[in-house]
């Protein structure tokens, strides 16, 4: 499968699972209410923390498939390197599952700020969050493997199909029998149970088959050789939570559950910011990878130009837009005055956010392909000492919106200092080519055009006029 054909299939699934997403917010809160929605905030938040579980695994996983794609391993050592991966990845998830469980209580009680809803009927969609995103994090594994094999096309067409069972059909569900947080966490609860199952089977569809593999599934030796590499992912992957996720395990404990629920509207349009990248980075991982092994370093250096200037353009236009009309996409979007006026400066200081952090982001890939993550691990280890502090007093004192100033500053010093450090040590003279080329000839017009957007282009009482203006600037 060609890279464009990927990068096209992953565009179109990641800007349909996130549009659909986000485009039946307005809906769960309506039929919800702010409070209970402000419980699949937390459980959004809770996905990220189980990240931690991962341990590098699963692009430790897909980066060994994508060299085995390239006969640099053995279809017997590969079989033997998923099968002892699986085995942890499950026996892991089982037992910071049984944790969580048994936490639910003393979480729905004394942790969350609950209001309207009884603490039983919280207690119970604790329980069912915990099983999903157990489920969740196994299925990774899956698409780790499916995204090494480049049969992202496929991955694409099934992340979408799912995305229209979790985000679209749950709806239905809740009108028909009740609107009460335990029947949507147990649709998504049958929802991750398939998915985990049809990701399986697509996953040992593409496997090798190899002959005297052996039954014994807890081997954990062929982890071994590449654990050095997965520890490294592990720690900056847990670097990475701790830092993006902080600011929201604090204001779940501080905000009134409705307050939070707001907070993670801003949050939830902001991250369509990451999306723009995604699928570039699932697509450019594997091929820098194959290249390095083929020592083709020319087309190294012009499959990164390229990639940096397609997420400048996309990443940089949605972001702008945010931005500068902040309340007004709320607003258009939700029809909600309050939501608007509450959730638009966070929704601003988190697009900002977002759209210098997919920026940051690509010096990471070189260092995967070339299976080397000191210099990530080293920069990972600074900012967490310097940024961790900022983040709790941001987010304990000043609220959301202090959150969003560090969130802000995080990324704008990362790609101010230690993008051009870490592109020096890579490969002398790349980052200024890399940043005016790349970067500023496509952001700074963007900026440009968004500016005259905001301060020209008249906001309409109709939603749908609004909505049209803001598309129509925004492209």
């Amino acid at each position: 499968m060609s890279l464009r054909q990927n990068l096209v299939a992953n565009y179109l699934s990641q800007i349909y699972v996130v549009a659909v997403g986000i485009a039946m917010v307005p809906l769960y809160i309506k039929y919800m209410g702010p409070e209970a929605y402000g419980l699949v905030g937390f459980w959004i938040m809770l996905q990220a923390w189980f990240l931690l579980l991962d341990l590098g695994l699963t692009p430790t996983i897909a980066r060994e498939t994508a060299r085995f794609s390239g006969n640099a391993v053995s279809p017997f050592q590969y079989r033997k390197l998923v099968r002892a991966v699986e085995a942890l990845f499950i026996l892991l998830a089982l037992i910071v599952g049984i944790l969580l469980l048994s936490s639910s209580g003393y979480i729905a009680r004394e942790w969350l700020q609950v209001s309207q809803l009884e603490v039983a009927e919280v207690e119970l969609a604790l329980k069912l969050m915990v099983v999903i995103v157990v489920c969740r994090l196994v299925s990774g594994l899956y698409r780790g493997i499916i995204t090494g094999f480049e049969r992202l096309v496929l991955l694409s067409a099934y992340n979408s199909i799912f995305a229209t069972l979790r985000f679209v059909l749950v709806l239905p569900v809740m009108i028909a029998i009740d609107a009460s947080p335990g029947t949507f966490f147990a649709y998504q609860l049958a929802v991750s149970v398939l998915e985990l199952g049809g990701l399986a089977i697509i996953a040992y569809v593409l496997l090798p088959r190899v002959k005297g593999l052996g039954r014994n599934p807890f081997d954990l030796g062929p982890v071994r050789p590449i654990l050095t590499f997965a520890l490294t992912i592990a720690f900056t992957s847990t670097v990475w939570v701790v830092v993006t996720q902080t600011d929201k395990l604090v204001l779940s404990g501080i905000l009134e559950l409705a307050e939070y629920g707001y907070f993670t509207v801003a949050v939830l349009v902001a991250s369509g910011i990451i999306v723009m990248n995604t699928p570039v980075s699932l697509a450019l991982m594997p091929r820098l990878t194959k290249l390095y092994a083929e020592q083709d370093f020319e087309g190294v250096r012009a499959l990164y130009g390229r990639c940096t200037q397609l997420v400048s353009i996309l990443a940089g236009s949605v972001s702008v837009t945010l931005a500068f009309k902040s309340e007004a996409i709320l607003r258009a979007w939700t029809g909600d005055e309050l939501l608007a006026s509450r959730a638009a400066p966070i929704l601003t200081l988190y697009a900002l956010g977002n759209g210098l952090l997919v920026l940051t982001s690509f010096p990471y890939y070189i260092q995967y392909a070339k299976g080397n993550l000191r210099l990530h691990l080293i920069g990972n280890c600074i900012f967490l000492v310097i940024l961790l502090p900022a983040i709790v007093i941001g987010a304990t004192r000043f609220g959301s919106i202090g959150a969003g100033y560090v969130w802000l500053g995080t990324n704008l010093l990362c790609l101010a200092l230690w993008v051009p450090f870490v592109h020096h040590k890579l490969w002398p003279g790349l980052n200024r080519e890399w940043f005016i080329r790349d970067i500023a000839s496509v952001v700074l017009p963007i900026i440009v055009a968004g500016y005259l957007v905001s301060r020209f282009v008249p906001e309409f009482e109709n939603r749908l006029a609004e909505a049209g203006a803001i598309v129509g600037g925004g492209l």
